[in-house]
């Protein structure tokens, strides 16, 4: 057996309240701890929703906790307990016997670095190879990792390369030095279909080259049906199933697995509202099932509130010493977006996607055309009335960890925009409506004082919807709102988004790269590829019978989770 995790239990110092040190349990409750196995040559996959332990487990391996964290139970490395390595022991260890690929690329890869500086620092402190052959293996690596050019991209810092180039430098750097382990903690999760179907075949056809084992970890059950070998589900730091995927798949036997399965949107049908884990566990206790109607048709003839006409985003990029050339991110789009209907944008990373929701509220000032609000054109309009505008027609990026200002609580992060537009009599007013839209979200009173850093990835993210909402905005651009979102928060957000639109009659631009979520969210799909659309119809009509070769690859790329015969 390569790795054993035997009763390992995680607690975090909290300080101390009366004299006493108070802990959280992060790993590990009701005196019982996680347990689990990762053979030689196999993919094992941790499952469960944001907060269930998963990532604490797989951190706990190299000890990658902060000082707070105390440990307990055995992690047998091929018979050797970890738990019971020095720091110096574990420092040798990790990246030439355990590697790890995190989540966020952006935030692992130095920015300041070349990316041929950060790939030889491990060859050269791991293996003790020479400088230049140091960087003649950096470049066989990204060559190996699929990596364009690879020679080029030696030169290159973290911010010239695209999400999924990015992640496949963590991949390149993780098996610099061949490990035994490759622990992957969530490393499509922010990639776009395609991207993320060549990140899962570039991992297993690795594995299967190097005869290595990998931990992969995930909240989304339809990936690691593809990749794994073993699921272990987990909730609230505890393991509630564990075994093959076919068995796991075919036939779970915990209400939360079934659960997990069930909550995902799906590209078949289209259902009013998503059903939550806690509603569907309800339901498998034998409570009342409510009846989940379908969708109801959407008004064809609303009034149209956002009009785009040939709009146009170019960059200028250097080219030699003195040359410069035109890069066109977004070419001649044109769209109509009614009240309360959502408009789905969809298409791989580089397609343009997000350039074009950035150009409709001129954070990129266009490069020609129009947007119609209101009567007027917004690429036209002067700081004044734009600034007025924009309480109008508001944007949920993709990053929550970037949205927030760190230095400020959620209660001043909701309460500054209301100020500056002059929203509510006084501070205490503007407070009130804070809290209630904190609620709206799912979010109770006591993060109000908080800051960004005390909350998950995911409470993040309806935090800065909230913060949109409190504006009363008639237009919402949501840039990948939900795609780091684990199956159950996502369905709360995305059920939240269709009530407040019911409500208000928000219209939504909606950008993703999850086809399943744009399929129950949006009425109209629009596919755009090198800054052009190249298709755009009703959502059913694009996910039935797509027109175009290039919708049909994104729509073959859908990780569809395990199938008879296909593990």
């Amino acid at each position: 057996m390569l790795l054993s995790i035997q009763d390992l239990r995680v607690d975090f110092r909290m300080g101390k309240e009366g004299g006493v040190v108070q802990r959280a349990a992060a790993v590990g409750r009701n005196g019982q701890g996680v347990s689990f196995d990762i053979p030689e040559n196999s993919t094992v996959a941790l499952v469960g929703e944001s907060g269930s332990g998963k990532s604490v487990t797989a951190m706990s391996i190299l000890n990658l906790l902060p000082d707070n964290a105390e440990r307990s139970g055995r992690i047998l490395w091929q018979g050797r307990d970890l738990l019971q390595a020095s720091m110096a022991e574990l420092r040798a260890m990790r990246g030439r016997e355990i590697a790890c690929v995190f989540q966020d690329p952006m935030s692992s890869l130095n920015p300041v670095f070349t990316i041929g500086n950060q790939l030889v620092e491990p060859l050269r402190r791991h293996l003790g190879l020479s400088a230049k052959a140091a960087l003649e293996k950096a470049e066989s690596l990204l060559a190996e990792v699929g990596m364009p050019e690879p020679r080029r991209r030696l030169k290159a810092y973290p911010h010239e390369l695209s999400g999924g180039q990015q992640q496949r430098v963590m991949i390149a750097m993780a098996l610099a030095c061949e490990p035994k382990l490759l622990i992957a903690d969530e490393p499509t999760t922010a990639l776009d279909v395609t991207i993320q179907r060549q990140v899962l075949e570039l991992i297993a056809g690795l594995k299967e080259k190097h005869r290595m084992s990998v931990l992969f970890i995930s909240h989304d059950l339809g990936v690691v049906g593809e990749i794994s070998d073993r699921v272990v589900v987990m909730r609230h730091g505890t393991v509630r199933e564990q075994g093959d995927v076919a068995r796991i798949f075919s036939a779970p036997q915990d209400s939360y697995t079934k659960a997990l399965l069930a909550c995902r949107p799906s590209l078949d049908g289209n259902p009013a509202r998503l059903q939550v884990i806690d509603e569907h566990i309800a339901q498998q206790d034998g409570q009342a099932a409510a009846a989940v109607p379908q969708a109801a048709p959407k008004n064809a003839d609303a009034p149209v509130v956002l009009e785009v006409k040939s709009l146009h985003k170019s960059f200028w990029l250097p080219q030699g010493l003195f040359g410069k050339r035109e890069f066109r991110a977004v070419r001649n789009v044109n769209f109509q977006l009614r009240r309360g209907h959502t408009l789905g944008v969809v298409g791989e990373s580089g397609s343009g996607k997000t350039t074009m929701g950035l150009t409709l509220l001129r954070l990129h000032e266009p490069t020609s055309g129009e947007v119609i609000f209101d009567g007027k054109n917004l690429l036209t309009l002067g700081d004044r009335e734009r600034q007025a505008m924009r309480r109008r027609i508001q944007i949920v990026f993709q990053n929550p960890y970037a949205s927030l200002n760190p230095r400020f609580t959620i209660g001043e992060s909701l309460v500054e925009p209301m100020a500056i537009h002059g929203i509510g009599a006084d501070t205490a007013e503007r407070e009130a409506r804070a809290r209630r839209m904190l609620e709206r979200v799912g979010l109770d009173g006591r993060a109000f004082g908080k800051y960004p850093h005390e909350f998950s990835g995911g409470q993040r993210q309806r935090i800065a919807i909230a913060r949109c909402l409190v504006l009363e905005p008639e237009v919402l651009v949501l840039d990948e709102a939900v795609s780091a979102l684990d199956v159950s928060v996502q369905a709360q957000v995305l059920n939240l988004l269709k009530d407040l639109q019911d409500e208000l009659g928000l219209a939504y631009v909606f950008i993703s790269h999850d086809l399943a979520v744009v399929r129950f969210i949006s009425d109209e799909v629009m596919v755009m590829q090198n800054g052009e659309v190249v298709e755009q119809a009703s959502a059913q009509q694009i996910l039935a019978a797509p027109r175009q070769d290039y919708t049909r690859r994104l729509l073959a790329a859908v990780p569809r989770g395990w199938t008879p015969g296909a593990a």
